[in-house]
Parts: C-alpha cells; sequence; structure tokens
C-alpha cells in the first residue's frame, strides 16, 4: 500500500518505475529494454527526461498503457507547466501510436484525481485504452472502460514485451513525421523568399540597363 508521507521512489510504483528506466531520445527508440528492472516487471513504452510511459499490469484492453511525470506527482495541479505541457502532447503522440500498433482507432483516455475520483496509485498518470468493437454479450462491463474500469487481466510478459516494442516504434515515427512535417514549411518560405530575392535581382539588372 502506497504510503504518501514515506520517499515516493522507495513506495510509489510509478516512481519505482521512472528511476530504473532513464531516459532516451523517443526518436530512436531502443529495440528493447528491460522488463524486470521493476517487480512487477515494467514494460516501458516511452522514457523523457519529464515523462515515463508504460503498458498498466492489468489491463482493460491489450495495449493499455499509463502516461505520467516522472517526478512525484500526486494530482494534475501538481504538475509543472512544462510538465503538463508535455503531458498534453504526448497525449496525442501515443494515442496516434496506440492506434497503430494495435490497429484499433477508437481509444479512451481517462484521467483521475484523488481517491474519490477512482485514482488508485496517487502519482497524476493518464490512462489510454484501446476500445475494440463492444460485442453485445459484454456490452455492459465493455462500457466501464470509458471510465477507467472494467473486468482486467493479468499482462503476458511474451505479449507485453513485442506490443511495447510496437508502441515505441510507432510513436518514433510519428515523432519523426511532425519534424519532417514542421521542417517543410520553412523551406517552403526559404523557396518564396528565393523567387523575391530572383525577381529583384531581374529588376536591379534590367533598372541597370535602363539608365545606360
Amino acid at each position: 500500500m502506497f504510503d504518501p508521507s514515506s520517499s515516493p521512489v522507495d513506495e510509489c510504483p510509478f516512481c519505482a518505475i521512472a528511476a530504473a528506466h532513464p531516459p532516451y531520445d523517443p526518436r530512436r527508440p531502443p529495440a528493447s529494454l528491460a522488463a524486470d528492472l521493476t517487480t512487477p516487471s515494467s514494460f516501458v513504452v516511452l522514457s523523457t527526461p519529464l515523462l515515463v510511459a508504460f503498458l498498466d499490469i492489468m489491463p482493460l484492453s491489450p495495449g493499455h498503457l499509463l502516461l505520467c511525470p516522472r517526478p512525484h506527482r500526486p494530482k494534475l495541479t501538481d504538475a509543472t507547466p512544462a510538465e503538463a505541457r508535455a503531458l498534453g502532447a504526448y497525449v496525442r503522440v501515443l494515442s496516434a501510436a496506440l492506434a497503430r500498433a494495435t490497429g484499433v482507432d477508437d481509444w479512451n483516455v481517462v484521467q483521475n484525481n484523488g481517491a474519490a475520483a477512482s485514482q488508485v496509485v496517487p502519482h497524476v498518470h493518464y490512462h489510454l485504452i484501446p476500445r475494440p468493437e463492444i460485442r453485445a454479450s459484454g456490452r455492459l462491463s465493455e462500457s466501464f472502460t470509458m471510465f477507467g474500469k472494467g473486468r482486467r487481466e493479468e499482462l503476458d510478459d511474451d505479449d507485453a514485451e513485442r506490443l511495447a516494442a510496437a508502441i515505441r516504434s510507432e510513436a518514433a515515427a510519428v515523432l519523426l513525421a511532425e519534424e519532417r512535417q514542421q521542417q517543410r514549411p520553412d523551406r517552403d518560405n526559404r523557396d518564396d523568399h528565393g523567387d523575391d530575392d530572383d525577381d529583384e535581382a531581374k529588376h536591379g539588372r534590367s533598372r541597370r540597363k535602363t539608365k545606360l
């Protein structure tokens, strides 16, 4: 049981995961990451200086992951502005990566603050939960997924390792595509300015010829 009066790294499972997994460049993720650095095993899909994300050990659906600040922050209002910005940015990046890796195009993003709001681990985190098509036989229980509740199953280590690697790879692809997209307007602007410079040079030569 988590004791908020003790050292977060010693007692908080999310702090333990953050402490065990140093940051890496998410655009160039490692092909594999050791899962047995924590007990239970942790399957990390993102590790930056500000954030860490990993598969839920009792997922509501395959690919269910958690995203949280690296430092211990009990609630969302305890996150720094930089951490809050990073959380918002990576919720989108990981949502895209998760959809690609699982092939499931619908998902929930759930974030709870405080015990009364069903926050189990008092270290702020977002749930990203793929939502496969709801089957009639399980409609009621599966609908609870939107609240971060429902029937859970233990994470299979072999499946988790493969899925975590796929999510890391897809997240890198999303980030690199965004990077290329951001660079394209700069090139377009340079091309536009280059055309203007050529026009000015032509007009300058024309004016000089007229004076002669």
